[in-house]
Parts: C-alpha cells; structure tokens; sequence
C-alpha cells in the first residue's frame, strides 16, 4: 500500500503548507484513506465517532505493545486522543516510554494518550459496584466515561449481604442520569436498583464469586432473567461495553434536547 495513505491528517496539511506536496495531491492523500489508515499490522478506524458518537478504542489484551503503539500513533494524531482497555502493566510501561504523556491505571487497566475530552453534558452516569472485588469493571466503565466527556458519581461497596449500605445513597441513585450496575456472585444488585429507581440501567456481571458463580455466567443468567424490567444487560466482565451503551443514551438525551 502507498505509504501516503499512512500520512496523519496533521501531517498532510503541514505538507502542503510547506509547499511540498500540491493542493491536489493532499486532497487525494485525505481522501484515500476512506475513513481508516492503514498500518505494518493495524488497520485503524478514524471515522467512527462521526458514525458511532465514539473513537475506536484500542482493545489491548490480544495485541504486542507494538501494534498497540501503531494504533495509538493514528489515533492521537487524526482524533486526537487514544484509549486502550485491558492493557497488562508490562505493555502499558512499553506504550507509556514511546509516549511519555500517556496516563495508564492499573485498577482498571485502561491507558490514555492526550487530554481527557471535555465535559459535553453535565448528567452524571452512576457507577454501584457490589464489592471491592468489582472495582477493576466498574473503573474500566468509569474511566472510559470520563475520558470521552461523560462525568460519573461512583458508589461502591454496596452488595446486597447489607442492602442498608445501599439505600444510604438513595439520594445519589434519585439524581443520576443513567445508572451502571456491576456485580458477581448472584448478580442480585442491579435487580434490587432496578426496583426502586427509574433511570436507564446497564447491569454489568463480573467474574467473582465462587464455584457455582461459574466465573460470572450465573450473576450474568441471574441479570438476563432479573425481574425489575428494563434492565440492559452487557457481557461477562464487560464495563467498557457498558460506558459505551451509556454514551449512546446520553447523547441521544442531549441532542434530542438541542432540537427542542
């Protein structure tokens, strides 16, 4: 492939100003890349905010830290940010030293390149982890949401062995937008929300719990089948997936009170 097609935007432009290369041949650069770039072992998708309401995000786990690098490279130069989820500590210290700027957390184990995107609604998304255990997948929801301009309220540590913990943030539950529930073992929690609140709600099933939570297809069975109704369930350990049905709920919330 042309390796013109691998120019980032940025560097297309400062191109042309710099008289090296004609107005035409630019057009013709931008145009070609129809919609993505491609790279040694990535091909890498720049439109699909434009599409989707959200960049494509890197999913680390399954890739070296070399493609990693390739993908944040385009991404931070034609979005302007790039985001991994489940980015392991060894690769992150490789991504982080190609780029210094890079912001990894090791809880979630997410890794950004370039500034958080600013706030573009003031309704917070309310974050229930059950137990500590769940935090990794409620922070990878979280930080996914802060990271593309969506502020969020955590609550954790209120499983339903002490419902009452609970319901002392019942004021918290009340003034949310949307609501991502994250729990294992049962899965009890996002029914018992789903019964006394009204808001959007994304259930999240983690991997915790013991032998017969078979690794989080029971509290994800026990979700499916919850009966508080409405209840959106995503996969097994999945709160990237969650941040993101979230982001389509709060965008179609404010662009549809632009319209009025």
């Amino acid at each position: 492939m042309n390796q013109k097609k691998n120019i980032g935007l940025n560097a297309i432009l400062s191109r042309f100003q710099l008289g090296e290369i004609a107005l035409e041949e630019a057009v013709t650069i931008i145009e070609s890349t129809n919609g993505f770039l491609t790279t040694a072992s990535t091909t890498t998708d720049i439109d699909r905010e434009k599409r989707c309401g959200l960049p494509e995000v890197i999913y680390c786990e399954s890739k070296t830290a070399e493609q990693i690098i390739e993908v944040v490279r385009v991404l931070r130069e034609r979005v302007g940010i790039a985001f991994g989820t489940r980015c392991s500590p060894e690769k992150s210290a490789t991504v982080c030293k190609e780029f210094p700027e890079a912001d990894y957390d090791p809880l979630s184990r997410t890794i950004r390149v370039g500034d958080r995107v600013e706030n573009w609604t003031e309704i917070r998304t309310g974050i229930i982890a059950a137990g500590t255990s769940d935090l990794p997948v409620a922070e990878e929801a979280a930080r996914t949401l802060e990271t593309f301009g969506a502020p969020v309220q955590r609550v954790t540590d209120v499983g339903v062995a002490g419902i009452h913990r609970l319901l002392a943030h019942q004021k918290t539950l009340d003034e949310v937008g949307v609501l991502i529930v994250v729990a294992g073992m049962e899965g009890a929690l996002p029914s018992v929300v789903g019964g006394i609140t009204r808001q959007p709600l994304i259930a999240v099933p983690t991997s915790v719990g013991y032998g017969t939570a078979l690794n989080g297809f029971t509290p994800l069975l026990g979700m499916l089948t919850s009966c508080a109704s409405g209840i959106t369930v995503v996969n097994i350990d999945n709160g990237f997936g969650a941040a993101a049905a979230a982001m389509r709920i709060l965008k179609a919330i404010v662009e549809s009170a632009a319209k009025k």
